[in-house]
């Protein structure tokens, strides 16, 4: 049999096994609507604000105003206390809460520092940002405003005071998600560990069912079937990858900062070594159950060392150190640096080679498993 006879009998192999099929293209296609899906309104806005206002002056209620009329916030009640407060947070009645102390416009009045407290349920980390921004610009509204009031009782200039009040003007412009949006940011990090965990997946499921009987397998060198088994993965998962790159991160409006050039000069390393690494995987295991379940374990684990939802500065090094030996993490970081954040292609070149690496390690115990699982067929 010829290699490309081998490729051919791969394919239809992977395309008749209809685990594999779901796995490979049903999940890629899957997962690609589902977990953007949460995130599509991209910024949060009128999250329910409860309030505590233990001064219930005119001032106090202009801050409650000022904060309702932001965007970020609404303000849907007033508690008489912090316990109350956190019920309705606990029982997600609310998301956040406003604690304005007593003796509040008297003590700015005298030009006394006050001190405001506010919280919300941190579970989500969007939402709690979105109550925190709305309150903090809130907050210094009412502050120069007190300002504002107390330098024009003292005579000051109309013009000279609002000069005064505004000397420091903040432009911001988002450098690598201009959208300020949660999909941006988690789409290409999290497509790339897709494509990895079902590559891992696909590959393990078609070997481990091989390796108890006979079949085409064992009419070719153990050689010739990796290269047969990993050819074939990559013309699958080389459309597959096009169709993340490419139309997904269109369709989500994901930045792009890299050539389509250099996306394929850094996704041929990544495909080569995880499908190596998924051929290698697969010669554990005899039961086409098991690979999956391994895989699901371990997913979560991948997902927060390879560093874009969860800063590896707070990982323990030998946890950091043991998950380079998978692909999807150089290759993750690797992307963003490069397609997401407009890095040259020398900064990601450790990277590069690292997966380089990684395709012929991986390789080489494929073959070494391939064979030890060919010759203990009987």
């Amino acid at each position: 049999m010829s290699l490309l006879q081998l490729i051919w009998t791969e394919l239809k192999a992977i395309l008749a096994d209809k685990t594999i099929v779901i796995t490979v293209f049903g999940g890629v296609l899957f997962y690609s609507i589902l977990y953007p899906l949460p995130y599509l309104h991209q910024v949060p806005t009128e999250q329910q604000l409860v309030v505590i206002d233990h001064d219930r002056s005119s001032l106090s209620r202009q801050l409650v105003r000022h904060a309702d009329a932001s965007p970020k916030i609404a303000v849907i009640a007033e508690l008489g206390s912090i316990d109350e407060a956190k019920r309705w947070i606990e029982t997600g009645r609310a998301h956040g809460l406003l604690v304005i102390p007593a003796n509040f416009r008297r003590d700015l009045l005298l030009g006394k520092g006050v001190t405001l407290s506010y919280g919300g349920d941190a579970s989500y980390f969007l939402i709690y940002s979105a109550v925190a921004e709305g309150l903090i610009s809130a907050g210094l509204d009412a502050g120069k405003n007190i300002q504002r009031l107390g330098m024009l009782a003292q005579g000051d200039n109309a013009k000279a005071v609002e000069q005064s009040l505004n000397v420091v003007k903040l432009n911001s412009i988002p450098a690598f998600n201009p959208s300020l949006g949660y999909t941006p940011y988690i789409v290409p990090g999290l497509f790339l560990l897709i494509l990895h965990q079902t590559l891992l997946i696909g590959t393990g499921i078609l070997g481990a069912s091989q390796w108890s009987q006979r079949g085409y397998w064992q009419q070719v060198t153990p050689l010739k079937l990796v290269c047969g088994r990993i050819a074939a993965f990559m013309l699958i998962y080389s459309l597959l990858s096009s169709y993340y790159v490419g139309y997904c991160y269109y369709w989500y409006d994901v930045s792009l900062q890299a050539s389509i050039g250099r996306v394929a000069l850094l996704m041929l390393p990544f495909l080569l070594a995880t499908t190596a690494a998924g051929v290698a995987f697969s010669s554990l295991f005899t039961r086409r159950d098991l690979p999956t379940q391994v895989l699901l374990l371990i997913s979560m684990p991948i997902l927060f060392v390879s560093g874009f939802v969860w800063p590896t500065a707070l990982i323990p090094e030998p946890v950091v150190a043991v998950s380079q030996i998978v692909p999807a993490v150089p290759g993750i970081m690797a992307m963003l640096e490069l397609n997401q954040m407009g890095a040259s292609w020398q900064s990601i070149m450790p990277q590069w080679l690292q997966l380089w690496a990684m395709v012929v390690i991986f390789f080489a115990l494929a073959y070494w498993g391939v064979s030890k699982r060919l010759k203990a067929i009987v």
